[in-house]
């Protein structure tokens, strides 16, 4: 089983470079949430209306931990933007069965060139 969650999150981070929003919105429940620094428990709608966005600014994502607990994932990566910015983050992922229920991201320190960039809120 962790290996259909593993399977689903790798697939998941390939839509989104593929900017496939379809295949995006397939993985999610229809009572998915979304928490993040700056979003607390939004649905599905209003994750697509607020975060969407075209991700032709990414150059790629290294997903350096997996780690999966039953119906509950964490995931960190490295996100690499093609201007040189990076950041990582720590997401954890809720399931029901094959189906992401919730998102809850936990934002790291970013940097340009190598050199440390302060977060605006």
């Amino acid at each position: 089983m962790s290996a259909d969650k593993t399977h689903a999150i790798r697939d998941l981070f390939a839509a989104y470079l593929r900017n496939d929003r379809g295949a995006v919105e397939d993985a999610f429940t229809d009572d998915f949430t979304f928490t993040s620094p700056f979003d607390d428990g939004i649905d599905k709608a209003t994750y697509f209306a607020r975060c969407w966005r075209v991700a032709d600014w990414i150059a790629q994502h290294d997903l350096e931990r997996i780690a999966v607990d039953g119906d509950t994932a964490f995931v960190t990566y490295r996100c690499v933007a093609k201007d040189g910015k990076s950041f990582r983050n720590t997401e954890v992922f809720g399931f029901e069965g094959d189906l992401i229920r919730s998102i809850d991201v936990y934002f790291g320190a970013s940097y340009k060139n190598g050199v440390f960039q302060k977060q605006v809120s």
